[in-house]
């Protein structure tokens, strides 16, 4: 074993690796739609898609939580599907179609889930509120397809927007301030309305 080690320090550096190791950023390009609108970059291979909105295109409602997909802070919604942002990589979004909260609505022109939010006060500290509300509209679109949840009781019917179904697609959203009884009233309120 000696011999090798010996061996392998006498070696040119990179010897039989085959690459030259750098300490530049491997760089790419990549399309996204955001909130319905083209955006091109050029970034580091290794930026997630939360640091792409925030720090690229300075979107900034997508919060930073944990950034270890746990709190649900950095949802969005990625070609109609909730995500959380800070667990992908923006390269691999090419050509997705994008939203934030930002492209939901605006102050002036509420989206009917952030107005609801608004009116049974579903945020406290509001941290979490962007990416609660990306993930409400998104369950809803989820319900409304027919995608069952761990609680669904019959696979064969529809799912129903529920207090339980709810509370268990939105398990993966932490509200730190507990504003959890005021969320389900937003949404009830939000699905009754599409009703």
């Amino acid at each position: 074993m000696v011999g090798a080690t010996a061996a392998a320090a006498g070696a040119p550096e990179g010897a039989g690796a085959g690459a030259v190791r750098t300490d530049e950023p491997v760089l790419a390009k990549v399309t996204l739609t955001v909130n319905g609108q083209r955006r091109d970059l050029e970034i580091d291979t290794r930026t997630s898609l939360l640091d792409a909105a925030r720090e690229h295109l300075h979107l900034t409602g997508s919060k930073k939580g944990c950034d270890h997909g746990q709190c649900g802070a950095c949802t969005m919604i990625v070609d109609g599907r909730r995500i959380n942002a800070c667990l992908t990589l923006a390269v691999m979004h090419q050509g997705a179609e994008i939203t934030t909260i930002e492209g939901l609505g605006q102050p002036d022109h509420l989206h009917p889930m952030q107005a609801a939010f608004v009116k049974h006060d579903g945020y406290q500290c509001g941290y979490c509120t962007p990416g609660q509300i990306c993930s409400g509209v998104a369950v809803l679109e989820e319900i409304k397809a027919g995608i069952p949840s761990h609680v669904t009781a019959d696979l064969e019917a529809a799912p129903q927007v529920t207090e339980a179904e709810i509370r268990e697609r939105m398990s993966g959203n932490i509200c730190r301030c507990g504003a959890y009884s005021n969320i389900v009233e937003a949404m009830t309120e939000v699905a009754g309305a599409r009703a």
